[in-house]
């Protein structure tokens, strides 16, 4: 993106932006030291930035730090699953822990997407989604957003919203993730994986008389 600066497309995204700056607070809430880190060219248009910078977080994809992979397994066992420990944390669930999607790190490169679950896209099944040219955010993506958003403005993203995810568990079922507080007040806080059952011939029905 020739001739714009870091500078221009901040003043563009204002708190939405989030470049090696703004990943500080993140970083040292984990004990990393991002001084080395590589910012590479922005891989949007002017144009582009322009129209989504109301409504989209633009992001600086990191895959590691100080050597430590920026995975969804390094962000568990950094803040942990207990709210009343700390906050933010993760939802205390473990079924994903031997799925090959929470050892995956971001491109060294941008990444646009947006803040707000699309509201025409609520209770609408993902296969249904994916036939409408819909590319869904990667589960790292979201993980790695909704912490850096939160450490650098305090807000915590899609605090009573799930969204869907490109990745898959090892039976093909669609992973989404966040909705951080149960709005039943049932569940303790924390953000969320979860993955959608695909009916497969192992579900079926019984009779009672």
């Amino acid at each position: 993106m020739e001739g714009t600066t870091i500078k221009e497309v901040k003043e563009l995204f204002g708190k939405n932006f989030i470049g090696k700056d703004e990943l500080i607070p993140l970083m040292n809430k984990m004990g990393l030291n991002i001084e080395n880190a590589v910012v590479p060219e922005i891989n949007y248009s002017i144009e582009n930035l322009k129209s989504y910078c109301k409504d989209y977080i633009l992001i600086l994809g990191l895959p590691n730090v100080d050597k430590k992979d920026l995975s969804i397994k390094t962000f568990r066992e950094l803040f942990g699953i207990d709210p009343e420990m700390q906050e933010p944390c993760f939802y205390n669930q473990d079924w994903y822990l031997k799925e090959n999607f929470i050892h995956s790190a971001l491109a060294n490169r941008w990444y646009l997407l947006k803040k707000e679950v699309v509201e025409e896209s609520r209770a609408v099944q993902p296969v249904d989604l994916l036939k409408q040219n819909i590319i869904f955010p990667s589960a790292i993506l979201c993980t790695y957003t909704f912490f850096a958003y939160y450490f650098l403005n305090n807000e915590l993203l899609w605090y009573h919203d799930f969204v869907w995810c490109s990745d898959t568990d090892h039976n093909s079922d669609r992973i989404y993730v966040g909705k951080y507080h149960d709005i039943d007040g049932v569940n303790k806080n924390g953000f969320s994986i979860h993955r959608h059952l695909a009916l497969r011939k192992c579900y079926g029905s019984i009779e009672i008389l």
